[in-house]
């Protein structure tokens, strides 16, 4: 896929997670990972998991909800606060009260969704 391609796609992507599209998220940017080289394909997928991640949520599984973000997140602790162009660190950190009350075993039902941003865009 040429770099311009992949950035059309990725912001695709991008967009709907933050449209709560959260399957297509996962379609779109899967793309992407397949024709990665091996030290780029965790940080897809971690925003791959964490889509399925909320898809599990929709449907009430939140044990496969904690499990994927868990994993997700964990995938993108890896790389720097701001990375492909997107704001790593505040991702984390919105997921962060979404991790501690899946892993009370409780329905995050009071907590806002996270968004995807770009790198640089100030919080609201």
């Amino acid at each position: 896929m040429d770099t311009d391609r992949k950035r059309e796609t990725f912001w695709r992507g991008i967009e709907r997670f933050n449209r709560q599209e959260f399957f297509e998220c996962h379609e779109v940017l899967e793309e992407i990972w397949l024709e990665e080289p091996p030290e780029e394909k965790p940080f897809y997928q971690g925003i791959i998991q964490i889509a399925a991640a909320f898809h599990h949520v929709h449907n009430r599984n939140l044990r496969g909800a904690r499990s994927l973000m868990e994993a997700g997140a964990a995938k993108l602790r890896r790389y720097p606060a701001h990375h492909y162009g997107i704001d790593v660190a505040a991702f984390l950190t919105a997921l962060a009260p979404w991790l501690e009350t899946l892993r009370r075993r409780q329905a995050p039902d009071q907590l806002a969704l996270p968004t995807i941003r770009p790198a640089g865009v100030a919080c609201d």
